[in-house]
């Protein structure tokens, strides 16, 4: 053992120093190019998928149409139901038309989370997002404007 830390004692002359040396100091500066140059734009999106857009923003205007013109049945269903017992046949039928204006309201989400699968394809193959985005922002209208109506019946339900 005491040969080993003999080792340690010796002349610490003989052993370079650890310290960094001139030639390993930075020296010079590098130029930072903008990140903009290198930048390609995305590609055009095909007029495959434009029309497929299209497709799934009518679809969803549809379907909310359907959506609203249900609505006020739904409403009166509700209103003629309130009070009543779950035995009687106007509060189940009240609950069967709130469950078809909410199935409506399902029809429009679905055409949103298509519209989501299609932005994220479209990301990853870096193709233009524009038209995808402002129809996923409608149909994301659409659908905040269904859920309101479908709380404010619950609440009165």
């Amino acid at each position: 053992m005491a040969v080993l830390l003999a080792g340690c004692a010796t002349d610490s002359d003989r052993h370079p120093s650890l310290a960094i040396r001139d030639f390993e100091r930075v020296q010079g500066t590098f130029e930072v190019a903008s990140g903009e140059d290198g930048i390609e734009p995305p590609i055009p999106a095909s007029a495959t998928s434009i029309e497929q857009v299209a497709q799934l923003l009518s679809q969803a205007r549809q379907a909310h149409l359907s959506f609203l013109e249900f609505a006020p049945e739904a409403e009166r269903q509700l209103a003629a139901a309130q009070g009543l017992s779950p035995d009687d046949n106007q509060w189940a039928e009240s609950q069967l038309a709130f469950a078809e204006l909410d199935t409506k309201r399902s029809q429009v989400a679905i055409m949103l989370g298509d519209l989501d699968l299609m932005f994220a394809d479209t990301s990853l193959s870096y193709q233009e997002l524009s038209e995808i985005e402002a129809a996923r922002e409608e149909v994301r209208k659409l659908v905040a404007e269904e859920d309101s109506i479908l709380r404010e019946l619950a609440t009165t339900n």
